[in-house]
Formats: structure tokens, C-alpha cells, sequence
């Protein structure tokens, strides 16, 4: 069994380390550009040709499922990839858990990048699955850019930016980047001190997208398996290793074999 994520860098991470954890016996892939990073600037046409590249790059590899970890490209990119690829490898793009979130009935704010944060995107998703919940829509400038350098004190300054734009009776926080499960800590950490209350529930993606690429193929997660699943990574189409700012988070040193399961 073998499962290819990808990314434009390092957010990817979350969920490949959500596949470790779930199927240790997984063969893993995870393909990113750093040669082309960030995507979020780029056009949609531009970027959805970046994020053909290192699909294509990691389909040569003939993996069984390919997660789209990204949030932009799976708005930009996740029906020209489908189309490509599919049947043959099955897709499975990350949406923000805004659903789960407004369901729990209390107050939401979803974190997402300046050009996630009121795209008709984000909305659509807000009116379809949050109607009447109270949501708060807050812009994060800077923060995935701090994770994937490992900037201790950028990743600071940003969380600190956006918990200063978060309700102080905030219940449930959307983590609408992938980049923000790897700063899950500081990010509660800056809104327990906001609000006076540890309590938070957060909604990420990557457990739920790495159960749903188990579910396509077929697979059920088998946690207690023993570690026999490889890794190869992929830097826009050339075999490489694990960038040095993999290592800063506890899902980076999982894949490289050197921590214990996350989640």
C-alpha cells in the first residue's frame, strides 16, 4: 500500500504523519515544490499547473490514493488533478472542518490565510455548512510562511496578530491552513491566554483526510501495526530528503522515524 501526499512544502506534514499513525505498514510519498513556493500568490492557472507537476511527479510512483494536503490547491487545482488521474488513483482533497465546527454549536473562528479569509470559497463553504452558527473569519498574514521556515518568532509574532482578531468567546477554532496543525501548540497556547480558557476544541484536516484516503482504497487504520511503511520525498519531481524545517515539528521527526506517533 502506498499513499503520496502533496503539498507546495511543508504542510503536507500533518497529514502524511496522520497516515503514519493510522497505517504504520503504509508506503508514504510526499511530494512538494519548493522550486515554486508559495502557491498562494500565483494565479489559479499558474497554480494549478504547479500542482500538476508534483502530482504528476508522485503518480510515477503509482501510488494507490494521492491527498491533495493543501487548501488552496484543492480549491484551485483538485478538479484538473481528478481529471488527470482519476480513476486510476483516487484523489482526495482538504477542506476546512467548518462543518464539524459549526455543528458543535458554539462560537467558530476560522484561521486561514489573507487569501482564503472571505473568498467566495470560504463563504460558499460558511453558507453551506454553517448556517446560523456564529463565525468569525480570521486572516493569519504571515504564519504559513513563518511554519515552513521554522521561525520560532515570525510563528509567534503571526499567532499572536490573529488571536488579537479571534472572539474572546471563541468555543471551536477551524484550522483552515494545513500549515497550522504543525503550530497547533502556540496557536492554543495564544488563545487560552486570549480567553481565559484552555478548553478550546480545534477542527484540523489531516486526520480526516487520511482516513478518507484509507476509506477509497479500501483500507481500514490499523494503528497498533508495526512500523514497516518507507517514505520517499520529492522536491518539485527530484528524489530528495526531508527539508531541515521538517525537523522542527513532531510530525516531521514521526516521518523521519525519530519521535513516536502524534495525535
Amino acid at each position: 500500500m502506498k499513499i503520496a501526499l502533496m503539498d507546495s512544502g511543508i504542510g503536507l506534514l500533518a497529514a502524511a504523519a496522520a497516515v503514519r499513525r493510522l497505517r504504520p505498514d503504509a508506503d508514504l510519498v510526499v511530494s512538494s515544490d519548493p522550486d515554486g513556493m508559495p502557491w498562494g500568490p500565483r494565479t489559479p492557472e499558474d497554480l494549478a499547473g504547479r500542482a500538476l507537476a508534483v502530482a504528476r511527479a508522485a503518480a510515477e510512483l503509482r501510488p494507490d490514493a494521492l491527498i491533495v494536503a493543501c487548501n488552496t490547491a484543492s480549491v484551485h487545482a483538485l478538479n484538473a488533478l481528478r481529471a488527470e488521474l482519476e480513476p486510476a488513483i483516487p484523489v482526495i482533497g482538504t477542506v476546512p472542518a467548518i462543518k464539524p465546527a459549526a455543528a458543535a454549536g458554539g462560537r467558530v473562528a476560522i484561521w486561514a490565510t489573507p487569501a482564503t479569509t472571505g473568498s467566495p470559497y470560504q463563504r460558499g463553504l460558511i453558507r453551506d455548512f454553517a448556517t446560523g452558527a456564529r463565525v468569525t473569519e480570521v486572516p493569519c498574514p504571515g504564519l504559513a510562511d513563518a511554519v515552513e521556515a521554522a521561525d520560532d518568532a515570525a510563528v509567534t509574532a503571526a499567532v499572536a496578530a490573529a488571536a488579537a482578531l479571534t472572539p474572546a468567546d471563541v468555543t471551536d477554532v477551524v484550522l483552515g491552513c494545513t500549515h497550522y496543525e504543525l503550530t497547533e501548540g502556540p496557536i492554543r497556547a495564544a488563545l487560552a491566554a486570549r480567553t481565559g480558557r484552555a478548553e478550546l476544541v480545534f477542527h484540523g484536516s489531516a486526520e480526516p483526510v487520511a482516513v478518507q484516503a484509507l476509506r477509497r482504497i479500501g483500507v481500514t487504520p490499523e494503528p497498533g501495526l508495526p512500523r514497516t511503511g518507507g517514505l520517499t520525498v520529492l522536491h518539485s519531481g527530484r528524489v530528495a530528503a526531508l527539508p531541515a524545517a521538517a525537523f522542527a515539528y513532531a510530525e516531521g521527526r514521526l516521518l523521519a522515524g525519530q519521535g513516536a506517533p502524534v495525535g
